[in-house]
This record gives structure tokens, C-alpha cells and sequence, in this order.
């Protein structure tokens, strides 16, 4: 779900809140691991109540967002992480759309 799927839904219910109000909240659901934010460009983010270790499929045409199990996708390398980091996740987006001749 997006932010501003959920803001529709919660004015659709005459329910008045900002959308400042809606991100603010579902950052805060996720700062306490209630919710994954996806990050899929720029200037779209979904929050997931899927919290577990998975990916996703992205599909451009739609926007729609799907999930990949966690052990479907294996990452055989990463780059040096820089002195004193460690690695928390990897999370793989793969995007699909429709082929275009």
C-alpha cells in the first residue's frame, strides 16, 4: 500500500488527514518494525505489513507490487561494505512490463 492509497481510503471514510499525517504515521510504524517501506523510484513508496526477509516483483505497468519469497532469490556477492558497517538486508526489486517490439 501507498501512502496515498491509504490517505484516499481514510478521506473516502470522512475521516480528515493530511497526507503529512499519513507518511508520518506509516514512518513511524516502520521505525518500529511494524511495516517495511519499498522503496520503488524516486517518488513512489509502498509500506508492507510483511516484515519478513523477501523480495519483489514490481510490475511498471500497473504499480502493483508482489512478493518474492525470500530463499527464490540468492545474492552471491556484495562489494567491500566500508570499515566498521555491516550489511543489514539486501532487498531485490525485480521490475516487470510488458515487452515492447
Amino acid at each position: 500500500m501507498t501512502a496515498e492509497i491509504l490517505h484516499a481510503e481514510v478521506l473516502s471514510a470522512n475521516v480528515r488527514v493530511s497526507l503529512a499525517t499519513v507518511y508520518n504515521t506509516l514512518h513511524q510504524f516502520t521505525a518500529c518494525g511494524l511495516l517495511r517501506e519499498i522503496v520503488v523510484d524516486a517518488s513512489r513508496s509502498y509500506f508492507d505489513t510483511n516484515t519478513t526477509d523477501h523480495h519483489h516483483l514490481f510490475f511498471e505497468d500497473s504499480g502493483d507490487l508482489q512478493d518474492i519469497p525470500g530463499d527464490d532469490i540468492v545474492v552471491s556477492k556484495l562489494p567491500p561494505m566500508p570499515e566498521g558497517l555491516n550489511v543489514k538486508r539486501v532487498d531485490v526489486i525485480v521490475r516487470v512490463g510488458e515487452h515492447n517490439p
